[in-house]
């Protein structure tokens, strides 16, 4: 259960703006959870706002103190150290409100599916442009996170869901990014 947390505060840097930053500590911190391969910590950005869509300079890790221990007794913010400044570990507050925070992906090219669907079905340009018109093209309107995956070295835009806060607590475990669709973390 994420009984406690950790803040992450990314800080201004003339030379790099806040987003890189937040995308560069998030990957180190997927890193991190790669290798511990627990699913013991979530994440949850408590500056997030859709309007207008922000990730926010915050990120917050949330697990038992044990869990939390555990990752920050591991050299995984080396490089970090400069442009962050970390809050000391805090029990959560027992009247918080809880929410999911979850990995959503999109369909965002109509090109990028049709060249796919040649490959796989074997058909003509023109088949394919058939079956996969241009408006299933998606514009995604959630905050995101440039990262860069452990397992493939491709960067990509990690878009954030977080759900409307609820009083109940759900137990589970979380991703290798942090996120679960149905772990929830305390949201405050």
């Amino acid at each position: 259960m994420t009984t406690h947390y950790i803040d992450i505060r990314v800080l201004p840097d003339p030379e790099f703006a806040e987003s890189m930053l937040m995308g560069a500590l998030y990957t180190k911190l997927h890193r991190a959870l790669v290798q511990r391969a627990a699913g013991d910590i979530g994440v949850s950005f408590p500056h997030y706002s859709r309007i207008p869509r922000a990730i926010g300079p915050v990120l917050r890790l949330h697990g038992s103190a044990a869990a939390l221990d555990a990752l920050m007794g591991s050299n995984w913010l080396a490089g970090m150290r400069d442009h962050v400044r970390l809050s000391p570990m805090q029990a959560a507050p027992a009247d918080a409100k809880h929410c999911t925070v979850q990995r959503r992906q999109f369909k965002t090219s109509a090109e990028r599916l049709r060249r796919r669907r040649i490959k796989r079905k074997g058909e003509t340009a023109d088949q394919a442009a058939a079956a996969i018109p241009d408006d299933i093209e998606r514009k995604p309107d959630l905050p995101f996170v440039h990262i860069r995956s452990s397992s493939t070295g491709q960067s990509f835009q990690l878009f954030v869901k977080v759900s409307a806060p609820t009083s109940q607590a759900v137990g589970g475990t979380f991703n290798t990014y942090g996120l679960s669709a149905t772990a929830t973390v305390p949201w405050f």
